[in-house]
């Protein structure tokens, strides 16, 4: 029997309600893209990404051959590149590039994931192992008296957010929020927040349909759009974690051209060995390997895949720290 495959070379890691795994998966559907998927637990350990090996934490992370790249910033923008075949959804003029750019730094570097996971049902943190596995988390304890004590201040947060885009983005009755005909990069970076809030069940009385009808059809048209476009290409490849292992080992590099910058105020020269991790929180996941790349916006690194040679494992500069291992 034929061992499995992953389609294009892609395999995703992630689980099913991950609000940023579903930036991805949306990202692929509307583009065409097939890919496998090796479905992951929401808690750690994570075995799966050990038999690679990755140290990092968050989900979704995508492997293109022996590629991995980490945070859904960075794993946009790399399929925007990767496929040039197919049609694009990024922003094309530089005007409408500002605006999706801005609101990626808000909404993924901003306070906003922080504040509406303050909002999840209190059943999901009574959970002892959620609570555990997220403990120092945007500061959080994750306890639910504490849930409950900053329930207020996070929906007059969230509420004020639907007010900026009711009002303002798509005050002038647009359908997408640089306008077009279709679902562009721009409303993949604006939307995921209110996808993941209105799942929770909030306040009728304050934020629902009635008080905010442009944003909820708005949201209306986004999840029919994914729908459409998840209907007309094949469901992904689902893998098991030693069958992804495997693809991935088992591929060659996708992406092969990289250098350190020279001026890079780092200091860090090609081939040292260093650790990348982020910055916030999860730090104490830490994938080490030799220096491959370094750019304004990017950091890759070799790591050694027990054996199986190297794999490369890409990350953000923002939110990400990177040490040279031995230096002080």
């Amino acid at each position: 029997m034929a061992s499995p495959t992953a389609p294009n070379n892609i395999v995703l890691y992630n689980y099913e309600f991950s609000p940023f795994g579903k930036r991805i998966t949306t990202y692929l559907a509307l583009r065409g893209i097939d890919y496998a998927v090796c479905q992951q637990p929401p808690t750690m350990p994570r075995p799966d990404l050990a038999l690679l090996p990755i140290a990092y934490r968050r989900i979704p992370i995508l492997a293109l051959g022996r590629n991995i790249y980490l945070d859904t910033r960075l794993i946009l923008r790399k399929l925007e590149t990767l496929f040039p075949s197919c049609p694009k959804l990024g922003a094309t003029n530089p005007q409408d590039l500002f605006v999706q750019q801005l609101l990626q730094k808000y909404m993924i570097e901003g306070p906003v994931f922080g504040i509406a996971a303050g909002l999840v049902p209190l059943e999901v943190v009574r959970d002892p192992v959620f609570s555990a596995d997220r403990q120092g988390m945007f500061g959080k304890t994750w306890s639910e008296e504490e849930l409950r004590e900053g329930r207020g201040e996070c929906l007059s947060y969230v509420r004020g957010m639907f007010e900026w885009f009711e009002e303002g983005v798509l005050g002038d009755g647009r359908m997408w929020v640089v306008g077009g005909e279709g679902v562009g990069m721009t409303d993949i970076e604006a939307i995921w927040p209110f996808d993941f809030l209105t799942d929770m069940h909030l306040p009728p009385d304050l934020i629902s349909p009635k008080q905010y009808p442009k944003v909820y059809a708005w949201l209306a048209r986004y999840r029919a759009a994914r729908e459409q476009a998840s209907n007309l290409v094949p469901k992904p490849t689902v893998l098991d974690g030693q069958a992804a292992a495997n693809c991935i080992l088992g591929s060659e590099l996708a992406e092969t051209s990289n250098s350190v910058d020279e001026q890079d105020p780092l200091g860090l020269k090609q081939g040292v060995e260093v650790e990348v991790y982020p910055a916030d929180w999860g730090s104490e996941y830490r994938d080490r390997g030799r220096l491959v790349g370094l750019s304004v916006d990017e950091v890759v690194i070799a790591v050694e895949s027990k054996g199986e040679g190297k794999i490369w494992v890409h990350a953000p500069r923002t939110g990400f720290k990177i040490k040279e291992v031995g230096r002080k």
